[in-house]
């Protein structure tokens, strides 16, 4: 065991305010990582604390857990990131965040009609579909879709 490593589990869990299953689950994912003890027990180094507070941040966004285990990865030898790594992890996040804005608010917009999802049901639908050419478009939201690709 490193000697740096004398978090338990349980402190890890109170400290960042997740249940010891999240850990758990965390590190079957490779998003962190512990050492056992002479008892077998987990321990962490206190820089999961660091890890897991990014991944925290990063899943409010709405970042999914797939891509922040790519991003640790792209850090040199896998390590916690830094201050300027986050700087870089967020910039690189920032587009992806933008997209989903706006998706979202044109999604907001367009609530009070039809989104063109060609299903048919409506007894009074603004948009005129008949025998579902918008399909042809693709599945789904398509016109929503469309809209927020031109906006």
């Amino acid at each position: 065991m490193l000697e740096e490593a004398n978090w338990t589990v349980g402190r890890v869990a109170k400290r960042c305010g997740v249940k010891v299953s999240t850990l758990h689950y965390y590190e079957r994912q490779g998003l962190i990582r512990s050492w056992r003890n002479d008892g077998n027990q987990r321990r962490y180094k206190a820089d999961v604390l660091r890890r897991i507070s990014v991944i925290k941040a990063a899943q409010r966004m709405g970042i999914s857990l797939a891509d922040i285990k790519a991003a640790f990865a792209s850090l040199p030898n896998n390590r916690t990131p830094t201050k300027e790594d986050w700087n870089k992890l967020a910039a690189s996040w920032q587009a992806q965040l933008n997209a989903r804005i706006h998706y979202l608010e044109t999604l907001r917009d367009s609530l009070s009609g039809c989104i063109g999802c060609g299903c048919l049901s409506l007894n009074s639908c603004p948009i005129y579909n008949p025998e579902d050419t918008l399909a042809s478009e693709g599945e789904g939201a398509v016109i929503l879709e469309r809209d927020a690709a031109l906006k």
